[in-house]
């Protein structure tokens, strides 16, 4: 950077100018309001540790930000991998092209690799997509979608408050076994299913569940039109719930992706879920910062959209 322009890390009392720059340059996501609660949810609340989040500051401006979000992967072989999700980038408009995404997200991969994270992975949108190419990350591919028409489809208005399913905010209430992973998978525990779904700021979860087994949904509009998102299945039969909901919602279809060959992917498939080739919910990168053996090719995960989403 110039002598103008400094790289340190962020501290709380920045993050009101730092959901400024991100307005400024990202506008707001639809549905979601970028909020402090969310913020400090996010990069402070999350039971894998705190972010690493790094600010460009010019005159006392800061001019971009960049956070890496805590994750841990399991491996099928028993082994925790310590990741990061880059999240939450963006440069304030008075400062474009003066490289300070590049230089944002080269001094987090430094940090994150002295202090022993395994992996960083994410979704970027097309524009991004590249310039993480550039840096070293590797395409893992596209996360494929599954659909059903729901069954009721009482549709409110786009704009309505009326929510689109009547079940419990948040997410399980009770214990969840959890499964063998298959590729790398987000450990299912207690800690984490209460903090991704019970806690969220925007209670934007509904949870049903039936014979001990949960189907965790998350509210959304695409392309004006209401949609229940498939978060999590857990449980031993979670088609179970699925289908209520499926009979129950007031959206005009639910999406979900889980990957070919698990118990997730099979409940789905019962419950009337059926997979479109060509549709895809995102794409998904990766970069190793250590020698953990192949993660980019899809078939080496096992996630799910409540796993990818943006929060």
């Amino acid at each position: 950077m110039t002598s103008t322009m400094a790289i340190r890390e962020a501290t709380p009392a920045d993050v009101p100018e730092i959901l400024d720059v991100l307005r400024a340059a990202l506008g707001e996501p639809p549905g979601l309001q970028r909020t402090e609660a969310l913020w400090n949810w996010k990069h402070f609340d999350n039971p894998f540790g705190r972010s690493i989040v790094l600010v460009a500051e010019s005159g006392g401006r800061i001019a971009g930000v960049r956070a890496f979000m805590r994750w841990e992967l399991v491996t099928p072989r028993g082994e925790t991998l310590r990741c990061v999700r880059a999240v939450d980038t963006a440069t304030h408009p008075d400062f474009h092209r003066r490289g300070i995404f590049r230089t944002l997200t080269l001094s987090a991969l430094e940090a994150a690799a002295a202090e022993g994270v395994h992996l960083v992975f994410n979704t970027p949108n097309a524009k991004s997509g590249a310039g993480y190419l550039k840096m070293g990350w590797s395409l893992v591919g596209p996360v494929r979608v599954m659909v059903a028409p729901s069954l009721r489809a009482i549709r409110p208005r786009p704009e309505s408050d009326a929510p689109l399913l009547d079940a419990a905010a948040g997410g399980p209430s009770g214990p969840v076994p959890e499964r063998e992973p298959m590729g790398l998978r987000t450990p299912r525990t207690p800690e984490y299913l209460s903090w991704r779904f019970g806690s969220h700021p925007t209670a934007r979860y509904r949870t049903v569940e039936a014979d001990g087994s949960w189907a965790v949904l998350r509210e959304n509009h695409r392309f004006g039109r209401p949609e229940l998102v498939v978060s999590e299945l857990l449980g031993p039969r979670p088609e179970t719930p699925l289908r209520s909901a499926r009979r129950a919602s007031r959206a005009a279809y639910l999406i979900g992706s889980f990957r070919p060959g698990t118990p997730e992917r099979r409940a789905a498939l019962r419950a009337g879920l059926i997979p479109v080739p060509r549709v895809q919910a995102m794409t998904l990168v990766a970069r190793p910062l250590a020698d953990i053996g192949p993660v980019t090719d899809l078939a080496a995960w096992d996630l799910t959209i409540g796993d990818l989403e943006l929060l």
